[in-house]
């Protein structure tokens, strides 16, 4: 008898690491996937901020360009006001040095340089924070997803070896698979399908305990 079931149990034990490969195979490729996804968001995570970077240097240089401008203006519109206020009393202008007009105007443009840079620093470290958040939540996701499929391999090798259950033994197991019971959960929980599949097995040893022994498997 020990010979016959012998070849039902390796059949068995072939099905269930097709099952447990297969699921593997799940696993690694949520893994993979996962991984892919954590990748493209660091690209896209990099190109903005070097977009944003570039677009504040644009804007910076733009900005010192445009402040420059204003001011000669600025100071060119107020040397011909003061000028023409002194002729009217008659006083001879006085002219400023060039020395003094550059000195004024770099030290103006140099303020506003450092404002712009605050502004662009601040932007830039907000945009870093934003995509350093959204990376966190994906690879939180990531985690997520494969601890579930390791959950569902364990619990699928685990559900399925029938005799774990106390009282059921090989050629039973053939029986109850060949009936369309092929988890422990069908027995411990059986449905009215799985109730009318089981009654065909009242009569055989030990039948009364199974179910009570198959809750204490799932737990």
């Amino acid at each position: 008898m020990a010979k016959k079931d012998k070849p039902n149990l390796d059949n068995i034990v072939q099905r269930v690491n097709k099952e447990f490969e297969k699921t593997s195979q799940q696993l690694e490729k949520l893994i993979s996937e996962a991984f892919k996804q954590f990748e493209s968001l660091q690209s896209q995570i990099q190109e903005p901020v070097k977009k944003l970077f570039k677009e504040i240097d644009e804007m910076r240089e733009r900005e010192m360009k445009r402040f420059n401008e204003e001011l000669e203006r600025r100071m060119n519109e107020f040397q011909e006001l003061q000028d023409s206020l002194l002729e009217k009393v008659g006083m001879q202008p006085r002219k400023k040095s060039p020395a003094a007009k550059a000195k004024a105007t770099a030290s103006a443009a140099a303020a506003d340089a450092k404002q712009a840079a605050s502004k662009a620093t601040k932007a830039a470290k907000k945009e870093v924070k934003k995509a350093t958040t959204q990376a966190k939540k994906t690879v939180a996701k990531a985690q997520e997803k494969v601890a579930s499929a390791q959950k569902a391999v364990t619990q699928t090798v685990k559900d399925t070896d029938l005799q774990k259950i106390k009282g059921v033994g090989p050629v039973t197991v053939k029986k109850l698979k060949e009936a369309g019971i092929t988890t422990i959960n069908q027995i411990a929980n059986p449905s009215v399908d799985d109730k009318k599949k089981l009654a065909a097995f009242e009569k055989t040893r030990g039948f009364e305990t199974w179910a009570a022994e198959a809750k204490k498997l799932l737990k």
